[in-house]
């Protein structure tokens, strides 16, 4: 009963939708009703001005003019200023604890703190986010906490992942963020076709997807903007432009105006920002997401930034840029410092509360630091749960074959460091 008559919600949603392109068909086809000219002519992208980048602050923390003096409220600026030197403290000792063997793997989010924490500070909390690898600053925006994120690096007791996840795949059902997929723009396609069942509730919530350069090139993100802009899905596609995708510079990836000249060609509503100005990407990202709520429609940022870091701990990025670049960046478009110098323009923080803010943090990363790595992993049996209702024969085969190799070499497998495995755990 319950089968059919989803069913029939289903094929009563897909009519109406299935009227309503059969008139757009006929009424709107933009491209057919061009002006025809006796001139023949190519559009040469080389020949057109590159698309401005929205921003609000120079460099130093100076507003741009008087008429672009940021308005926000001062809590919110300072809770963003908060988790910038949050997640910056977070990723210098998680990095530095790969380094020592600690845990597997780490990826940063240096040089581009703004474009993560002021994007995520402009979304309700109801609204879904879809993140790539760099976003865990969005969990910390809606209050996960840095001892949950270590969890899942340390794969112990506590993760929600229950330690079958890689470090870096982090999400949270209850604050609405999907988990992390490593393959490049999966992320993309799914979360058009969330943004699209949120469209048949008419719900009142958006998707936001986050995705790199690397991951625009993928054939998925074409894929993606096309469905989301034919079938008007309330989807705020975010790509963070950081220069890089792994050791591949952009000049090798396109040849048109980056990310943003893409937006046009599938009828999306686009913006190109400062990814390193917090407030240009927050009023952006705002504006943005309130297009995509009213009108029901696709909407893509493109934050100019750069990635400071390696691409990940698995990589050596002096092998294909040199130090002075990222040196420039780092010192020259700094982007927690570039708030640090609006803060003490505007006397919202002296030198003195900064410095002890810094020290707080950092006292409060290393308390989760320990906590976390004290803890132990999960017992290895479970990686066979969680997968079906009930566990079929050949996996619960493949369980006992574990537990019997596993009691056979007790020493091989350090088994006090895991957790003993409950029964129930096991069925």
């Amino acid at each position: 009963m319950l089968l059919a008559r989803v069913a029939r919600q289903l094929c009563s949603k897909s009519q109406v939708f299935s009227s309503s392109l059969r008139k757009a068909s006929t009424e709107n086809i933009p491209a057919h009703f061009s002006k025809f000219t006796d001139k023949l002519s190519f559009i040469r992208p080389e020949e057109r001005e590159l698309i401005a980048a929205y921003r609000v602050l120079e460099k130093n923390g100076e507003a741009v003019s008087p008429e672009a003096e940021p308005q926000l409220d001062k809590d919110l600026v300072m809770n963003m200023y908060h988790k910038m030197v949050l997640l910056n403290t977070t990723d210098r000792i998680m990095y530095e604890s790969q380094r020592q063997g600690r845990i597997s793997f780490y990826m940063t989010s240096y040089g581009e703190e703004a474009s993560v924490i002021g994007s995520s500070s402009a979304f309700d909390p109801k609204d879904m986010i879809y993140g790539q690898y760099r976003e865990i600053g969005a969990l910390l925006m809606r209050g996960f906490s840095v001892e949950k994120f270590m969890d899942s690096c340390y794969s112990n007791i506590d993760d929600a992942n229950k330690g079958r996840q890689m470090p870096m795949h982090f999400g949270s059902l209850e604050l609405n963020v999907v988990t992390v997929s490593s393959p490049l723009g999966t992320q993309l396609p799914t979360a058009t076709g969330s943004a699209y069942s949120l469209k048949l509730q008419n719900s009142k919530q958006i998707v936001a997807v986050y995705f790199g350069d690397g991951s625009a090139s993928e054939g998925d993100a074409f894929v993606s903007m096309n469905f989301a802009a034919t079938l008007d899905c309330p989807v705020l596609f975010f790509c963070r432009n950081n220069g890089y995708a792994i050791s591949t510079p952009v000049s090798e990836q396109y040849r048109g105006d980056g990310i943003a000249a893409r937006g046009p060609g599938f009828g999306i509503p686009t913006v190109r920002v400062d990814g390193n100005d917090v407030f240009a990407v927050y009023n952006a990202t705002k504006a943005a997401r309130q297009l995509c709520l009213t009108e029901s429609r696709p909407v893509l940022v493109e934050a100019m930034t750069y990635r400071v870091g390696h691409h990940s701990t698995s990589d050596d990025s002096s092998k294909y840029r040199s130090v002075d670049e990222v040196n420039s960046w780092d010192k020259g478009d700094n982007p927690i410092l570039r708030l640090r110098n609006y803060l003490l323009r505007k006397q919202w923080i002296s030198e003195a509360e900064d410095k002890k803010l810094r020290a707080s943090l950092r006292k409060e990363v290393l308390q989760a630091f320990a906590h976390s790595e004290a803890k132990k992993k999960p017992n290895p049996l479970l990686m066979f749960t969680d997968v079906y209702d009930k566990m079929p024969p050949r996996l619960r085969k493949q369980m006992t074959d574990t537990k019997v190799l596993i009691e056979q070499h007790p020493k091989e497998y350090s088994l006090d460091l895991f957790e003993p495995a409950d029964a129930s755990q096991l069925e």
